[in-house]
């Protein structure tokens, strides 16, 4: 089949061997901070990728090729005061596809509400116990929701575990009335997307997750027909609960992540298959209606 490939650039990282779950890229964008100090942003991205990178976050052993890829851009946009920041962050990550060099990306997210503290030189440290500040409760969260979307997409509903510890993250920064934990900040935020992922409505398209990686893009080579078919699925069930939950940031999440890739998985089915796909994206994501119109 031909893919449209989404290609995630991960250049090479330097840790020592504590390196666990994740192999994880940062970059700090400072240019838009009135400055003279730049040093201090490196110095974020190298303590940034220790801690995501050096942090034992869940009781597996992985072994290097298992790690999971994943990318975070921070855009500085301002200092309002010295060692405090405003923030956007990217946030990718992917998993491999079976039988394939072709990687899927479980998560693109953007997040409009970074806001920390950090001074040149510190150590970033996460206690399990919840005391954490804002920036290692950010990190911390998106760790667990990358581990937890990773899981999901390998083993029905494994991801649980890493998702109620994204939960006991967000109840703790609640306290600090910091933007991006709340449910009245916004529509879209870190609240909303882990409540997504936990509430009952989306059950079946957490489950579907699995069923389009495991089911669907890991049989794309050896049974394509049948493989399209548990990403129909999937489609399907997004449909359900976006009738019970319209707009809902899990389904948005979803197409951020696979809009180019479902284009590429239909464009060589049935013709039937291809029409149904099509009425189904346009109706889930119609910001892309010219994007599936390509599949037709």
């Amino acid at each position: 089949m031909r893919y449209i490939l989404i290609f995630i650039f991960f250049t090479s990282l330097t840790w020592d061997s504590q390196a666990q779950e994740l192999f994880c890229k940062i970059v700090v964008n400072g240019d838009q901070v009135q400055t003279q100090d730049k040093v201090i942003f490196r110095d974020m991205e190298q303590a940034f990728t220790r801690f995501m990178n050096e942090q034992k976050w869940t009781d597996n052993t992985y072994e290097p090729f298992e790690r999971i890829k994943c990318n975070l851009l921070i855009t500085v946009q301002s200092m309002p005061s010295i060692g405090n920041f405003r923030a956007t962050a990217q946030i990718v990550s992917s998993r491999p596809v079976y039988n394939s060099s072709y990687e899927s990306v479980m998560l693109n997210y953007a997040d409009r509400d970074w806001v920390f503290n950090y001074t040149e030189g510190r150590p970033i440290i996460f206690n399990e116990s919840g005391s954490n500040d804002n920036l290692t409760a950010l990190l911390a969260f998106y760790a667990y929701i990358i581990i937890g979307l990773d899981r999901d997409s390998f083993e029905l509903n494994a991801g649980a575990p890493f998702y109620q510890t994204a939960q006991e993250i967000v109840n703790f920064s609640q306290g600090s009335e910091l933007p991006g934990w709340q449910p009245y900040d916004s529509n879209r935020n870190r609240y909303w997307l882990l409540e997504n992922l936990t509430n009952n409505i989306f059950l079946n398209v957490r489950e579907g997750i699995y069923r389009y990686h495991r089911l669907g893009l890991d049989r794309m080579i050896s049974e394509p027909q049948e493989a399209r078919q548990e990403v129909m699925m999937i489609l399907e069930e997004l449909k359900k609960a976006n009738d019970l939950r319209p707009n809902a940031e899990l389904t948005i999440s979803f197409f951020d992540a696979k809009s180019d890739e479902i284009v590429g998985i239909f464009q060589e089915g049935q013709p039937a298959l291809k029409r149904q796909a099509y009425n189904l994206l346009v109706e889930l994501n119609p910001k892309n209606t010219e994007k599936y119109k390509t599949i037709l």
